[in-house]
């Protein structure tokens, strides 16, 4: 395989353009006369200017960064869940993303149920989620709380199912948002485990956290992300150490 197809994530120049409402609304009545009456007035504003990054099979990928900075933005539009108002994505492989809490589950089913609807959501057939749905419910530990309803659960307990619904396969392009932060200390590491095992295993990984130990434990190259644009990119230890740095130097 030569290194161009060992490329399974490629952006290039992605811009990512919202339009704010410049003035206060107090309420939707007023918001939407305003709107038909074309009074309403948008100020432009790039979560995501001009960012490119490739990434390639098998490798781990931490995106750094403060808030606001456009990191889970950037996932958004390699999911495909944003489009780019300049630039483009490409991507080579299936993608299990973990990028919002609570996605894909419907609060008012149990959670039994919402492993069968998250897997279909995901592909997998009801007979594979039937032979893989005692792995799903003892990695997440929740066996006396499966019909119970989804709107019941911690915003811990939901994210210790859907990682475990979705790493129940290898995928050949996992992506975790910061939402593992919401779970207990023993399950975090019982995640960082499974993904250092799929990461073993030739999955490609991209990582958002705040926690720069466990970046330097998982990934092997970072994207530092500031206002929507790129700071550092490259070796993982390099770009952490720099991002430390900078909160000295109030870069």
């Amino acid at each position: 395989m030569t290194a161009k197809d060992d490329v399974v994530i490629k952006a290039t120049d992605v811009t990512v353009r919202f339009n704010m409402a410049s003035e206060k609304i107090d309420n939707l009545k007023e918001y939407f006369v305003k709107l038909v009456k074309r009074q309403l007035m948008f100020q432009e504003f790039f979560a995501l200017k001009d960012v490119s990054i490739e990434i390639r099979k098998g490798e781990a990928w931490g995106l750094i960064g403060t808030n606001g900075a456009g990191k889970s933005t950037l996932l958004k539009v390699i999911c495909g869940i944003l489009k780019p108002y300049r630039g483009n994505v490409e991507v080579n492989g299936s993608v299990a993303p973990l990028i919002e809490l609570g996605a894909g589950f419907d609060g008012e089913l149990t959670a039994r149920e919402n492993i069968y609807l998250n897997g279909a959501v995901l592909g997998y057939s009801k007979n594979f989620m039937d032979n893989h749905y005692d792995e799903i419910v003892d990695f997440a530990e929740l066996w006396e709380f499966m019909d119970m309803p989804i709107k019941n659960y911690s915003s811990g307990m939901a994210a210790r199912l859907g990682f475990s619904i979705a790493t129940i396969v290898r995928p050949e392009i996992l992506i975790v948002d910061e939402i593992l932060s919401v779970g207990d200390m023993a399950f975090q590491e019982k995640c960082m485990d499974r993904m250092q095992e799929m990461l073993k295993g030739g999955t490609t990984l991209l990582y958002v956290s705040h926690g720069m130990k466990s970046v330097r434990e998982l990934c092997d190259h970072a994207l530092w992300l500031k206002k929507g644009e790129t700071v550092l990119k490259g070796d993982a230890e390099t770009v952490c150490t720099a991002y430390e740095k900078s909160f000295d130097l109030n870069i």
